[in-house]
């Protein structure tokens, strides 16, 4: 019998634990950035139908929330699963903007599987360049 370390059996138990686990309710990654104008959050939503995400800003909190439906065309209790990653439920995310922003105006673009949002910077927020008086 050969010896396995013991650090390469850990992952494979909680492979083996959780296969066909239907993992639902998940946290989407989030970028937040900034440009002169905007704060830019970035989420990666493939496979998600855009119409199912709902996006709300309050008191500076982006909600990003939505469900993401099963992508198989095969009944799933006529399946065994070895491994199941691929997530299928609902899902939510709050992320506190780092800047007083204008959620009026808050735009957002699904492009290649990546959901953007740019919000607009409020007035108060944005730089301002303030001129010395000589006398």
């Amino acid at each position: 019998m050969a010896l396995v370390p013991y650090r390469s059996m850990i992952p494979d138990l909680f492979d083996d634990m959780f296969a066909g686990v239907d993992l639902v309710n998940f946290t989407p990654a989030v970028n937040v950035s900034e440009d002169k104008d905007h704060i830019i959050v970035e989420t990666p939503l493939a496979g998600i139908d855009p119409e199912k995400v709902s996006i709300e800003i309050e008191d500076s909190v982006l909600k990003i929330s939505g469900t993401s439906e099963s992508t198989s065309e095969v009944d799933d209790k006529d399946r065994h699963y070895y491994r199941k990653e691929i997530r299928a439920g609902s899902f939510y995310r709050a992320v506190a903007l780092p800047k007083s922003v204008d959620g009026d105006k808050a735009e957002a673009a699904f492009k290649n599987g990546i959901l953007r949002i740019t919000v607009p910077k409020s007035e108060a927020a944005k730089p301002r360049s303030i001129k010395i008086k000589t006398s």
